[in-house]
């Protein structure tokens, strides 16, 4: 018998946050998902977009990640939803007067 992951429902909420902010490099965390980051991002990069792989999947463009040695560039990829009718909301940053607010792209 194979054990199967349960979603992050079944792990309290305080080692998740945790982990993910040892993990990602935060340096400071306003709630769950919102992360202060040093400067700016790097201007996007143009990318060319292949073929999709099937019916409904959904272009998601890359975007500039945060981590403890600064930013990193994530391509664009192909993505099936994870239900009918969701949307990519793509990760994003914003200034809040004393730095960059990273929001992490999900599925609305």
């Amino acid at each position: 018998m194979t054990r199967q992951f349960k979603g992050w429902n079944s792990v309290p909420r305080f080692i998740a946050v945790s982990l993910a902010a040892l993990t990602l490099g935060v340096v400071g965390c306003a709630e769950p998902g919102y992360y202060v980051v040093a400067g700016p991002p790097p201007p996007l990069r143009a990318e060319g977009v292949v073929a999709s792989p099937g019916v409904g999947y959904v272009w998601t463009p890359g975007y500039w990640n945060w981590s403890p040695g600064g930013y990193f560039w994530v391509g664009g990829a192909w993505r099936f939803p994870p239900h009918r009718g969701a949307i990519w909301i793509g990760p994003h940053r914003e200034w809040r007067g004393n730095g960059w607010v990273y929001y992490r792209g999900y599925w609305r």
